[in-house]
């Protein structure tokens, strides 16, 4: 049921920006977008650039690059624009869509996201979506860009996904995972017998002539890398534990149908029989994110997560391991 919320009189969605402020001299030769990130630590530093570049900051009266140089003194100004929250337009996106939350304080939301579950709307899923869910649940995430998201999973990929409920706590969690000091550990089970474990090191990219898909790209392609780990044999598939160092698109999905092992159900980089009914027959990508660690970014706090295999998964492995 699709639903919109009050929000309260006091509740303001934008982040506090003074109207103006100074760039300290001890900031003498930085770039100016590197100025305000010290400045502003509340706000990425892609945030504040994309102000600039709008000309929704100001220095000294003028509109200015992000690289432009300072040496301080100069004056700051923040245009009404600047800022400004979508919480208008989110308000109405909120829909009562059950969540299953496994961690909530003021700066967090760790959410088990179901496979079916699309995070953002798009192209053929406008509503219903993890984010629809999140803005009837927190209702000031409208105030937060991507209502607080700061990774995805894939549609069919079910696990652990966490979620910032302030702009500082979003802005700390993009660094981390720029970092890639947040510990993301998957459950997938590939297709065929994987000997030993191992790391795929095979950048990613848009497939050239299939837009929707991923694929190895060695010329322009961004930097991905997966570490694998075998947990368990069958006979026609083996049960993997991957980790990501980086976080592409499609990523475990693509790397391990490049070893020539893709995900058992996985409709798209995975078309090859295995032999089993049960593997072939298996609705979805055989993906679970299982695992999640990452430092608090109000406390400083080490904090992990962990999710238990969903019903449909458990179900095929033990389906598997009856033979």
């Amino acid at each position: 049921m699709k639903t919109s919320h009050e929000y309260p009189a006091d509740y303001s969605p934008s982040p506090r920006l003074p109207p103006s402020a100074e760039i300290p001299t001890e900031c003498a030769g930085w770039r100016l977008d590197a100025a305000l990130a010290k400045l502003f630590p509340e706000h990425s530093r892609s945030r504040l650039q994309g102000w600039l570049k709008q000309g929704l900051i100001r220095l000294d009266g003028s509109e200015a690059e992000p690289k432009r140089k300072v040496y301080g003194g100069e004056r700051i100004a923040f245009e009404a624009g600047a800022a400004a929250a979508p919480a208008a337009s989110l308000a109405d996106a909120a829909e009562d869509i059950a969540l299953s939350v496994v961690f909530e304080d003021e700066h967090l939301i760790v959410v088990d996201k179901p496979a079916g579950l699309v995070v953002h709307p798009g192209n053929g899923n406008a509503s219903g979506t993890l984010m629809n869910a999140l803005l009837h649940h927190a209702p000031q995430l409208a105030g937060i860009p991507r209502a607080g998201i700061v990774h995805r999973l894939d549609k069919d990929t079910s696990g652990l996904l966490v979620v910032a409920r302030t702009l500082t706590a979003q802005t700390d969690l993009v660094r981390q995972m720029q970092a890639r000091t947040v510990q993301r550990h998957y459950v997938a089970l590939a297709l065929g017998t994987v000997e030993r474990d191992g790391t795929v090191d095979a950048p990613l990219g848009r497939h050239a002539a299939q837009r929707t898909r991923m694929a190895i790209v060695r010329t322009g392609g961004k930097e991905a890398r997966t570490h694998y780990a075998v947990l368990e044999r069958f006979a026609k598939a083996t049960l993997l534990e991957c980790r990501l160092e980086t976080g592409r698109t499609h990523q475990i999905r693509v790397h391990l149908a490049s070893i020539k092992h893709p995900l058992a159900g996985d409709p798209v980089y995975g078309k090859a029989k295995s032999g089993d009914p049960r593997l072939d027959a298996f609705p979805r990508q055989a993906l679970h994110a299982w695992r999640l660690a990452l430092r608090h970014p109000a406390t400083g706090a080490e904090m992990a997560w962990e999710s238990p295999l969903p019903a449909d998964f458990a179900q095929l492995l033990e389906a598997l391991r009856h033979d």
